[in-house]
């Protein structure tokens, strides 16, 4: 301007931490402050060491946030006749681990069609990214090809008599 004093049109509530840095060459800024808005400054400026220090920074506040992610579980509950228990469990898919079982059905008549009915109670890990969102497809988001090909197999289970199961699923964190 007319005094000699520069103008510059940058972001004050980011420039506080880069003063703070050229005066006693720590960076200090508020928590609630955005990392990546204070390292836009100090690209802006060229402040060398203060872009360094600023990435490793957010590469560590990133790292940490992935390792802290709980892993989550899909729980399914099945329910089934004696007879049909050891081929459940032995033709469960890969991942999926067997939780619980619990007797709910009738109770033995020898000589009767009567049989014992279980709930079994199963559990598969997902896998989640440093966002908490779980990769596991729902049958609907799958491509149309697996979708056909997972309509074949249900068809075919039906045609040998299978007793078709429907899973309640939730998660749990």
């Amino acid at each position: 301007d007319e005094t000699g004093a520069y103008v510059i049109d940058r972001d004050p509530t980011y420039f506080g931490p880069i003063l703070n840095y050229l005066r006693h060459g720590k960076l200090v800024y508020n928590k609630e402050l955005a990392e990546e808005g204070v390292l836009e400054e100090a690209e802006f400026y060229n402040i060398t060491p203060l872009i360094k220090l600023i990435k490793e920074r957010i590469i560590e506040r990133d790292s940490k946030a992935t390792q802290q992610v709980p892993p989550k579980h899909v729980y399914r509950v099945l329910q089934c006749q004696e007879e049909e228990l050891t081929q459940m469990v032995s033709t469960m898919s890969d991942g999926w681990k067997f939780e619980q079982m619990v007797n709910i059905g009738s109770s033995y008549s020898y000589g009767t069609e009567d049989q014992a009915e279980f709930l079994c109670v199963v559990s598969k890990e997902l896998h989640t990214s440093g966002s908490g969102l779980g990769t596991e497809q729902s049958h609907k988001t799958k491509p149309p090809e697996m979708q056909e090909e997972e309509a074949a197999k249900e068809e075919e289970e039906e045609e040998e008599g299978e007793r078709e199961t429907r899973p309640n699923e939730w998660l749990r964190e």
